[in-house]
């Protein structure tokens, strides 16, 4: 870690319990800026593996970065980060929920987005270029609206192609497939998110379950040594167990991060 990063660490954290002990929409902000990158990163993942924009996916992921801010307690000893990225990813899992209602489009925009893909034929021949959605709405007697939306509701009902550019840079287009990471790489990440995911719920477990989940399957103690560490009996720590179990399932599904 640089000198800069550690730097930047401890600002977000001293912010952080200001803002636990007296919480402004000002210091809010403030922390919102420290902590963009995370929005950024999970929303560049999330548009590689669907068709709506970057930008939209961002800004759905600060919503998620402004919750993990607000019920973060930094007393629990835990990263922000690994707190905060079940929240973003799960407000863009819903938003994308949300969206897939498009799956089934209305049978107008299917015959339209039917007839304005033989009209864009059309016009690239007549025009010798790729026609611009102004020209195919006047074809087709609709509304450039109309017609834009009935492309996005296409799209987002298609699978998206492994040949499909993804990334334009001068000369230079990356497919999807050649964007997609290596099986053994994506399994890595995979389960480096599943870690940073079950780090955060844990952080929002009452402080008796989540010492005992944290002993008994994370530190591998006995329920009875862990009793003992905890002050109680192991019957008391089982009980503890399945509550923290319980509210883990909970807390890992997505509905449940994003509400």
């Amino acid at each position: 870690m640089t000198v800069i990063q550690s730097s930047m660490r401890s600002d977000s954290m001293e912010l952080l319990l200001c803002y636990h002990h007296n919480p402004t929409i000002e210091l809010r902000n403030q922390l919102v800026k420290l902590h963009t990158g995370l929005v950024r990163k999970m929303a560049h993942k999330f548009s590689h593996q669907c068709n709506e924009p970057y930008e939209d996916l961002e800004q759905i992921g600060y919503f998620g970065l402004i919750r993990a801010i607000e019920r973060f307690d930094p007393s629990q000893g835990y990263a922000f980060s690994s707190f905060a990225v079940p929240y973003i990813r799960g407000e863009m899992l819903h938003f994308l929920r949300d969206r897939s209602s498009l799956l089934k489009i209305p049978r107008r925009w299917q015959e339209l987005y039917n007839e304005g893909q033989k009209v864009r034929k059309e016009l690239a021949e007549s025009l010798g270029r790729s026609p611009k959605d102004g020209e195919i709405a006047r074809e087709l007697q609709v509304s450039v609206q109309e017609w834009q939306e009935t492309k996005l509701a296409a799209q987002n009902r298609m699978p998206l192609s492994l040949d499909a550019t993804v990334v334009h840079h001068f000369d230079c287009q990356i497919t999807l497939g050649e964007a997609l990471p290596c099986p053994r790489s994506s399994a890595q990440q995979q389960q480096e998110e599943e870690r940073q995911q079950l780090q955060g719920a844990l952080g929002m477990l009452e402080e008796k379950p989540r010492q005992a989940v944290e002993m008994v399957f994370l530190k591998e103690l006995s329920r009875k040594d862990a009793a003992k560490k905890i002050g109680t009996s192991p019957m008391t720590v089982t009980r503890y167990l399945q509550k923290g179990v319980n509210d883990l399932m909970f807390l890992l599904q997505p509905q449940a991060v994003a509400n």
